[in-house]
Order: C-alpha cells, then structure tokens, then sequence
C-alpha cells in the first residue's frame, strides 16, 4: 500500500491575481482603474491579508483620491477593486523602503525581490 502524503490545496486566486503574479515574474509595469483613477505602477508584493487578496504596488503616475507624490509614491491595492489591469514593458520603478516590513500584505505569495524566502509564488 503507497501512503499518499497530504497536501493542502493551493489557494484558488482571482484572475486580477494571476495577472499581477505574472508581472511581478516578468517585471512588467501595470495600468488599472483603482477607486475610480488611472493609475500605473509597478507591482511588488502580492498575497493576501485577513483573507483578502492585497498588491503593494509602487504607482510612478496617474491619479489617486490624495494625489501622487513627485517620483511616485507606496499604494496598497486590494485586488478585487482593480479594474482594466494591463501589464507593459517599460523602466521599473521602486522607492525606498521595500526591504522593511509591510503592513499591506501579511502573507506573501510573491515579491519582486528574490531574496525573500518562501515564496510560494516561485515554486
């Protein structure tokens, strides 16, 4: 008799979130509708917090219910709110601070950064 080990099934992901995993693979550049506003941006962190699927993003230009920052600036997207996502090739954008702990995303399915162990996302 083979013993079968048990495996937890992968969590099922939106298609938004497949989108956005491979762009954080590619390094790709994305444009959506969020809350309303054209936004492009870069995606760097994709998973889930309190069940819910979450993207940090560093947005470089379009619009937001605050405004932007001259050189871009943080967003934390919640998933099931983009719109219209789109991924392009074009330079990527970062700001300082994506090597410290985020509140955005607690459980990490993916970052651009490599050196990040664990990621499911890369497997």
């Amino acid at each position: 008799m083979t013993v079968v080990p048990f495996r937890r099934k992968p969590p099922e992901h939106s298609e938004t979130f497949r989108a956005l995993h491979t762009a954080i693979l590619e390094e790709k550049q994305i444009t959506c509708l969020y809350k309303g506003y054209e936004r492009e941006a870069c995606p760097h962190v994709l998973g889930h917090t309190k069940g819910e699927e979450k993207v940090l993003v560093f947005q470089f230009a379009g619009g937001s219910e605050r405004g932007l920052e001259p050189g871009g600036q943080w967003r934390c997207l919640t998933v099931s709110e983009i719109k219209s996502l789109r991924s392009k090739a074009g330079p990527w954008h970062t700001g300082r601070g994506h090597s410290q702990p985020s509140t955005c995303v607690e459980t990490v399915y993916i970052d651009v950064n490599t050196a990040v162990p664990n990621q499911p996302g890369r497997r």
